[in-house]
């Protein structure tokens, strides 16, 4: 008898036991983990970066003519600096732009056998306004504002000598792009413009004048370093 109830006991306790761990393991099997903090941008403050790409132009301006070609062509390579405002929980997006470049965008033809003329855009640059909307890592903009293009008209004599005149021309640029923020300080961007930089004359009294236009298109990719980090935690 003593036996028995000695082994009921037993059973009792490791009931309670097995109970006892059952209810803790649901317990904890409902215990949530904290949830990871949320990936927020804005992308406020001071930005620099460098740019280069792809320029040409089907046509220039001569005394007020326009003269057609597929040979105005070459590539650019700059440098960018911005500022961009950005109110917290905005999507929307203001900004200021300046960026300059390095250009090989030109034309050559040869109007005699020993006669060369050359038109290049030497450097060109803008100053413009951005407006654009984000969606997330992603900025998607247009921008416009004031153009200049620093132009070199040449006329050579192979071996002989080179006459050569610069004229820097003003106008207006208009365009838009896509820029990407892939690490908590760096984007990349890819854009288009389009440029007038309007009317410049060349020559002088003894060979007389020529109003040059121009006007061109422009593609281009860019890193920028953003010195305000726009990747924010939200909890």
């Amino acid at each position: 008898m003593k036996k028995l109830s000695f082994a009921t006991a037993a059973i009792v306790a490791l009931g309670a036991v097995n109970a006892a761990s059952a209810a803790d393991l649901a317990a904890r099997s409902y215990t949530k983990a904290p949830a990871p903090a949320a990936v927020g941008y804005n992308w406020s403050g001071f930005y620099a970066g460098v740019m280069g790409g792809y320029g040409w132009s089907q046509r220039v301006r001569l005394d007020g003519f326009a003269v057609s070609s597929n040979e105005i062509n070459g590539g650019f390579g700059g440098g960018t600096i911005g500022y961009n405002w950005q109110t917290p929980g905005s999507m929307w997006l203001w900004g200021i732009e300046v960026d300059a470049a390095g250009s090989a965008i030109k034309y050559r033809e040869a109007l005699l056998p020993n006669l060369t003329f050359e038109d290049k855009v030497r450097a060109f640059g803008s100053v413009t306004g951005r407006a654009g909307v984000t969606a997330g890592a992603a900025l998607f903009y247009a921008k416009g504002g004031y153009a200049w293009a620093n132009n070199q008209v040449s006329l050579t004599v192979p071996n002989v000598a080179t006459v050569s005149e610069s004229k820097t021309h003003s106008g207006w640029t208009v365009g838009g792009g896509v820029e990407y923020m892939f690490a908590s300080n760096w984007s990349l961007k890819g854009e288009y413009m389009y440029a007038d930089y309007g009317n410049a004359r060349y020559g002088d009294a003894t060979t007389g004048f020529t109003d040059l236009g121009l006007t061109t298109h422009t593609v281009k990719g860019g890193v920028n370093y953003h010195f305000n980090s726009p990747v924010v935690a939200k909890y």
